[in-house]
């Protein structure tokens, strides 16, 4: 009798302890695939004017889903890494009317709450800096695990900002003033 107590003991531990390495296996640190992509598009009059993507990104991410409250999210772009769809406005985006890459390096942003707000949907808010400007943003956003690979979580996430809130000229060369952020792609398990 002690002894078949001890085994349903020692089964039920590890069941237990099995549920529990399953949890912290997905309630890892995460980083974006090199595939992923961190960029924006700005419109003008309803036409997609010009999109953008930052070559070298830093990204990190911690998240469980079973504690959404906890999680949090860090990107730093390097300016000077952006590529552009129409390469002829190179010098006026990257110049000092817009990015002024010769003195503000990186575009940071930093999360101070991730919400979720449906099936694998969240709000992220958080701080962006552009321009050595800091100002609140939130993101919509969509995160489900990989089902062809459990290491890896689909992602994309986007928000809408205004240039001048930036400190990025209105109005420049025809550049809309709403730029459109997005996120795409995926996360890696570290």
């Amino acid at each position: 009798m002690f002894v078949n107590r001890l085994k349903n003991t020692v089964g039920k531990s590890l069941i237990v302890a099995s549920a529990v390495l399953s949890t912290a296996t997905f309630a890892a640190n995460w980083s974006l695939t090199p595939a992923s992509q961190v960029g924006f598009n700005i419109d003008s009059m309803g036409m997609s004017l010009v999109k953008g993507t930052f070559k070298q990104v830093q990204s990190s991410l911690s998240f469980d889903p079973q504690a959404v409250q906890k999680a949090s999210t860090r990107f730093v772009m390097e300016s000077q890494s952006l590529s552009l769809s129409k390469p002829s406005l190179n010098k006026m985006i990257m110049g000092e009317d817009l990015f002024y890459v010769a003195k503000y390096k990186t575009v940071i942003f930093q999360s101070s709450e991730f919400k979720a707000v449906g099936q694998d949907k969240y709000r992220i808010t958080g701080q962006l800096t552009i321009r050595g400007i800091t100002k609140p943003v939130i993101f919509n956003a969509q995160m489900k695990q990989n089902q062809a690979n459990k290491q890896l979580m689909d992602f994309h996430a986007s928000t809408v900002i205004k240039r001048s809130d930036f400190g990025m000229k209105k109005a420049v060369g025809g550049i809309g003033e709403k730029v459109n952020i997005q996120v795409s792609g995926q996360w890696k398990m570290q």
